[in-house]
């Protein structure tokens, strides 16, 4: 008896979960680590959410159901920092957090240049840096504010033919570069410049260390990020009440819009 009364409250307990998770709605921010691609950690919280509301993936979909999510806007492996993730009705708001404004941190070793211009790549050039001062990257930052007309990397989430440049690239393929488009840079400073390390690169050669996003639109690394241990339906829930507050302070996103939203969906028997 008491199997059968605990069975049963279990069932309630995940069917009231599972009601709540398909209820969220919104724009949220997670953290993405250094390491995973932000695919990979899109369907990791996916994973995490579904199991804590009991459904499960199965062969046979008897009763469908349909979780949308999605982010909006690829962070390489390599760096780490704010990932906006749409949940619900808020997929269709992804396009617009994609082209707003960003920030970020970047630091980059003088002296060594490579092929991936990060630190995953092969080294293909070295020059000495002893000759660079604060002073000179100072300068050089002036230059990379306001309006500018910017080459995408190879080494790049942009895709050719549904795959991404630096896929191919690592394949060997030839791949022809894409036209420079326009940024605008709102702001530049130096940090900290402890040689061979330094912020931006100058006229020797250089590579980034690390590169983390710390805001995108209203959503910043150190308010709105949840870290993995934050990723229940409760948390979430709490997050979306407090992110969606902020966005009447985005013109941008007051507007909601279909087009370019990166959205998966995942169909479920829940049992």
């Amino acid at each position: 008896m008491a199997e059968k009364v605990h069975g049963k409250l279990g069932h309630v307990l995940a069917n009231t979960a599972a009601a709540k998770l398909f209820s969220l709605s919104g724009l949220f921010a997670v953290y993405k680590p250094k390491g995973p691609t932000s695919a990979n950690v899109l369907n990791q919280l996916k994973e995490k959410l579904l199991a804590e509301a009991g459904i499960q993936k199965c062969a046979r979909k008897r009763k469908k159901q349909i979780l949308k999510i999605g982010h909006g806007g690829t962070l390489d492996s390599a760096a780490a920092g704010v990932l906006v993730v749409g949940i619900g009705k808020g997929t269709k708001m992804l396009s617009n957090i994609l082209a707003g404004s960003k920030k970020y941190m970047a630091i980059g070793e003088l002296g060594k240049a490579t092929d991936t211009l990060d630190a995953t790549g092969k080294v293909t050039e070295e020059k000495p840096y002893d000759q660079i001062t604060k002073e000179d990257l100072e300068r050089v930052l002036k230059k990379f504010t306001g309006d500018i007309m910017q080459v995408p990397p190879l080494y790049s989430a942009l895709k050719r033919d549904g795959q991404r440049l630096s896929s191919l690239m690592k394949k060997g393929e030839a791949v022809e570069a894409k036209p420079a488009r326009p940024v605008t840079v709102y702001s530049l400073s130096l940090q900290n410049f402890q040689p061979p390390l330094f912020t931006l690169e100058l006229s020797s050669c250089a590579n980034v260390q690390e590169l983390t996003r710390t805001k995108q639109g209203p959503f910043t690394l150190e308010e709105h990020a949840l870290h993995e241990d934050k990723w229940t339906i409760d948390e979430i829930a709490q997050s979306l009440e407090h992110c969606m507050s902020l966005l009447a302070v985005e013109p941008s996103l007051k507007k909601l819009k279909t087009e370019h939203s990166e959205e998966s969906t995942v169909n479920c028997e829940d049992k």
